[in-house]
């Protein structure tokens, strides 16, 4: 045996390890001030259409009406966070001269709003375009608070991130600020998130 090395047999090892993994704090989900505060730190000025993952862009209503850009970028699929005659009403019509595939979401941009039934569905949308190696562009008006909380709700259901990483990703790329309302909505699915992953 080396000089000063120390022997330690298997099961020590792994009883260590199990300790460790205990004492490890488990994540919380963070109250929304904390959340707004993380949105609102290092914002930098951002286009009208960002990727903010990989083949996967969040913009504005000019962006998703610009048939031309969208073939420019090699867009796919559109899910317009926006959708219906009061909102914009493209709609798979509106597509029909172009490869593009859409889903849409008749969403209001208010705090009463309940967004969260439309995440699973959405999140379906987006992963199943980017496993047929597509190209994925989630909108509303501005692309800032309904296509933003679509976008990290995928990220967290599908991706496996948790909240705080989703808003981390999406805000390297493109300024983003979901309503008070989706920001609680977001916690919950979190919260639900963290559980499953915990049994």
């Amino acid at each position: 045996m080396e000089s000063g090395a120390s022997r330690v047999d298997d099961n020590t090892e792994v009883r260590d390890i199990d300790m460790r993994s205990e004492e490890e704090p488990k994540y919380q989900t963070p109250p929304t001030s904390d959340l707004l505060g993380l949105l609102l730190k290092n914002r930098r000025p951002t286009g009208a259409v960002n990727e903010v993952w990989p083949d996967l862009y969040i913009g504005d209503a000019a962006t998703a009406q610009d048939k031309s850009l969208l073939g420019n970028l090699g867009i796919t699929h559109v899910l317009n966070a926006a959708d219906g005659p009061r909102h914009i009403d493209t709609g798979p019509r509106f597509y029909k001269d172009t490869r593009v595939l859409y889903h849409g979401v008749e969403a209001s941009d208010c705090k009463d709003f309940d967004l969260s039934p439309f995440f699973a569905a959405a999140a379906d949308f987006i992963h199943g375009a980017l496993s047929q190696k597509g190209k994925v562009l989630v909108h509303c008006a501005r692309g800032i608070s309904r296509s933003a909380t679509l976008v990290l709700a995928y990220l967290m259901i599908r991706e496996g991130l948790t909240l705080v990483e989703a808003v981390e990703v999406v805000c390297r790329c493109r300024n983003i600020l979901p309503n008070v309302g989706f920001l609680e909505q977001l916690c919950r699915l979190d919260s639900a998130l963290a559980l499953q992953r915990r049994t």
